[in-house]
Order: C-alpha cells, then sequence, then structure tokens
C-alpha cells in the first residue's frame, strides 16, 4: 500500500526544547484528529555516525544547528497526496490550530527547518 509522507528537520534552541515539545504534542492530537495515519517527532541522538570512513552530511549540518541547539526529525503519514491536501486544510481550518503556541514566540528558527513532502517508492508495514 502506498502512502504519503511530509517530513521535517529542524534545530531547536535546548533552552526551548520543552516548549517545542509541548507544541509537537498539541500539534500531533490535531494532525491525528483530523486523518493523519501517524504523527513523529524524533529528538537527535546519534548524528554523527561511525560509516567507517564514508562521507556524509548530517542532520546537524543540514539543520545549521549550533552547538546549543537540538535536532528534532520529523514526520507525518498520509493514504495519499491527497489526503495529506485534505487533512492539512482541516487542520488549518481547525480553530484549535490557532491556538498552538499562540501565547509565546515559535521555540524554533522556521527558516533553518526543511520540509517537503514524498510519495513511497518501497513501503514495509505490520
Amino acid at each position: 500500500m502506498t502512502r504519503y509522507v511530509d517530513g521535517f528537520v529542524l534545530p531547536v534552541p535546548d533552552e526551548q526544547f520543552d516548549a517545542y515539545r509541548e507544541m509537537a504534542t498539541e500539534a500531533g492530537k490535531l494532525w491525528m484528529k483530523h486523518g493523519a495515519l501517524a504523527y513523529f517527532e524524533g529528538l537527535g541522538d546519534d548524528l554523527d555516525p561511525d560509516l567507517g570512513g564514508v562521507s556524509i552530511r548530517t542532520f546537524p549540518s543540514v539543520a545549521e544547528a549550533d552547538e546549543d541547539e537540538s535536532v528534532v526529525f520529523s514526520f507525518i503519514v498520509y493514504e495519499s497526496r491527497e489526503h495529506r491536501d485534505e487533512v492539512n486544510a482541516n487542520v488549518m481550518e481547525d480553530p484549535a490550530m490557532g491556538e498552538i503556541g499562540a501565547d509565546e514566540e515559535m521555540p524554533f528558527d522556521i527558516e533553518r527547518m526543511a520540509q517537503g513532502g514524498f510519495r513511497s517508492i518501497v513501503s514495509y508495514e505490520q
């Protein structure tokens, strides 16, 4: 079964991590309420892997993360791109979306966030 995924990589200042997690928790509930199949937020843990001398670009470099920032990788899974567009439209129309983080500044620099939509080319599910 093919799926569609929106993926994100972003740096979060360590001092703002709790605020980010709170915002992500509420956002996840909202996306799931409107039909997303899965919502995932992950905190970077092993971001400089030893690949036996193979040189790769790491997530911290992609996100331009500073020493006092953590890298978050997140994704939302949908049935299809059309389903993604429908879910996202419903999320944006939901009054709760305006309440997420409304009292505070964004807990990360949105200009350094990488985001994109991906259609499935290989997928295994249990």
